[in-house]
């Protein structure tokens, strides 16, 4: 079950990524501790267990109840983008993996930009503004592009925009976590009633220590 628990905590977060940069397209705003979570994420290199990444499986729980609710029913009206943007944040990641190149740009810039995020705070409009940089400057080469759909409005406001480009490459880093794992885009086909199982005794286990 293990196996299946650890998958289902990096799917939730794969879908908190997509959720916040849907959030953000559309409101141009979204919850500090969720962004946090995210940010957080991308300087964890050896973890010694799965929620070791978000800081707490407890940090995913809005994403690990949008899991549950796309694993029900395979779609749902309310997480079309969201779930556009997590196969689309899985696809890309299979395309990233093909290339050590950018792999190593991206493990030395994290560094540095984890230098930073240390010396402001993880959520500093600074640390953005440099995570954004980096996903421009490696995932955004491909030809392959994610289409962000939103308000104009926050779209062309560049805090946000840094914002949506930082989430879409938290996303990147759980779907590097869930390939780790095992995980595959056939998995979440055949192997859904095992992923929400452990999906739903993952939430039922925080709802119960939250009481």
């Amino acid at each position: 079950m293990s196996k299946w628990r650890d998958q289902a905590i990096a799917l939730a977060g794969i879908f908190q990524a997509s959720m916040l940069v849907e959030r953000l397209a559309k409101t141009g705003s979204a919850p500090d501790e969720q962004l946090q979570t995210a940010v957080y994420s991308l300087f964890q290199v050896n973890p010694e267990r799965v929620g070791d990444v978000f800081d707490g499986t407890d940090k995913l729980l809005p994403g690990l109840r949008v899991s549950r609710q796309l694993l029900r029913t395979r779609q749902h009206p309310e997480y079309t983008d969201c779930l556009r943007y997590a196969l689309s944040i899985l696809y890309l990641q299979r395309q990233l993996a093909k290339k050590p190149d950018l792999l190593a740009i991206i493990g030395s810039r994290l560094e540095k930009a984890q230098v930073q995020a240390e010396h402001f705070s993880l959520t500093h409009e600074n640390v953005f503004s440099n995570l954004a940089s980096i996903y421009t400057d490696t995932l955004s080469t491909f030809r392959f592009r994610i289409q962000v759909l939103g308000d104009f409005n926050f779209l062309q406001q560049q805090r946000i925009a840094n914002q949506i480009r930082t989430m879409l490459f938290a996303g990147v880093r759980a779907a590097t976590l869930w390939r780790q794992l095992g995980g595959s885009r056939l998995h979440l086909i055949f192997q859904r009633k095992k992923l929400l199982a452990a999906t739903e005794q993952v939430i039922a286990e925080l709802e119960q220590a939250n009481m």
